[in-house]
């Protein structure tokens, strides 16, 4: 029998959790910040630089005992609005969708504007998701109309 080269990794299944899939392999450090997946004790999966059907290059996240809120769905929306958000529940698929850019984001991104109210007063952020015709992410902000493109939002 000739040894034949692996072709493929190997990962243990996870009980119950959640998978973050398709995400481009760019973002998957900035999805790791922006939900906070470094200060919690769960079990994480990162793979990055993977190969892909869809996309040349993806990253993927396994965290174990995790189910993410839509507050923690948006922001992922935001970041990789390509990935495919998985829920399993006793080592079986229960939930599988391509997350959804939201058209409103409300209390989960600083507004850049120092002046605007949000950032002086006790009032949460609010934005307007515009989308470029390439399909770039940008958010307006509700209260003072400044507009942030994706590199400088800054989640809260």
């Amino acid at each position: 029998m000739e040894n034949q080269p692996r072709k493929e990794l190997v990962v243990s299944a996870i009980e119950n959790g959640t998978v973050l899939d398709h995400i481009p392999a760019k973002s998957v450090f900035h999805v790791m910040k922006i939900l906070a997946l470094d200060n919690i004790e769960n079990q994480v999966l990162i793979g990055t630089n993977l190969d892909s059907k869809k996309f040349d290059k993806k990253g993927i996240i396994k965290v174990r005992d995790k189910f993410f809120i839509n507050k923690e769905v948006n922001k992922i929306a935001l970041i990789a609005p390509s990935a495919t958000l998985i829920e399993i529940r006793n080592y079986k698929v229960t939930y599988k969708k391509q997350v959804k850019t939201p058209t409103e984001i409300t209390g989960s991104v600083k507004c850049v504007n120092p002046n605007c109210i949000t950032n002086n007063e006790n009032i949460s952020s609010k934005f307007t998701v515009l989308k470029n015709p390439d399909g770039e992410l940008k958010l307006q902000c509700h209260y003072c109309e400044k507009i942030t493109d994706r590199k400088n939002m800054k989640f809260i």
